[in-house]
């Protein structure tokens, strides 16, 4: 009998441990499970990726894959080129209208004719010659304010007679 009192029963010693640190033994678990599960999918991915590149390649397949991808960027680059040229090009025009324009302004005025007028005519004769439909000049425009109105005689103005206020401090108690 005392040999059987000197070794305690298993779960005499299980069940302590549990009711004391329970919690803690489960997130510990839960923890190790997704670590193995996390660790046996790199290990698998690695596998695939070097039998992947391990793996024996039809090296005519590659030299095609080489070779698409080589004239799939030259045309690529090709239209880019000609996309840049077009924008040179557009560029170019621009700087030269922009220049001549400059030129005409200065002989307008060297002449003492209205140089922005002109230039404005001439913008609108462009316009209306790459138009096809005619535009009509508005006829029909009301006056804002009457002819007699002037805004320095203090009439006219209805009931909006504003007034600064008085300067310096206010005028209250004494």
């Amino acid at each position: 009998m005392y040999l059987s009192r000197s070794c305690p029963e298993p779960y005499s010693l299980v069940g302590p441990l549990v009711a004391e640190y329970g919690w803690y033994l489960l997130f510990m678990c839960v923890g190790v499970y997704l670590v193995v599960q996390h660790l046996s999918k790199r290990r698998a991915s690695q596998g695939q990726s070097s039998s992947a590149s391990g793996a024996v390649q039809d090296p005519n397949a590659v030299v095609r894959r080489q070779e698409s991808l080589e004239a799939s960027r030259r045309r690529m680059q090709e239209e880019l080129d000609a996309k840049a040229a077009l924008f040179r090009l557009k560029q170019q025009q621009l700087e030269e209208e922009k220049r001549r324009q400059k030129i005409e302004m200065y002989d307008s005025m060297k002449e003492g004719r209205s140089y922005r007028g002109k230039a404005k005519t001439a913008q609108n004769t462009e316009e209306a010659s790459t138009s096809t439909t005619v535009l009509k000049p508005k006829t029909d425009k009301k006056p804002l304010r009457s002819s007699g109105f002037n805004p320095l005689s203090g009439e006219g103005g209805g009931s909006c007679a504003w007034r600064p206020g008085r300067r310096g401090p206010s005028a209250g108690g004494g």
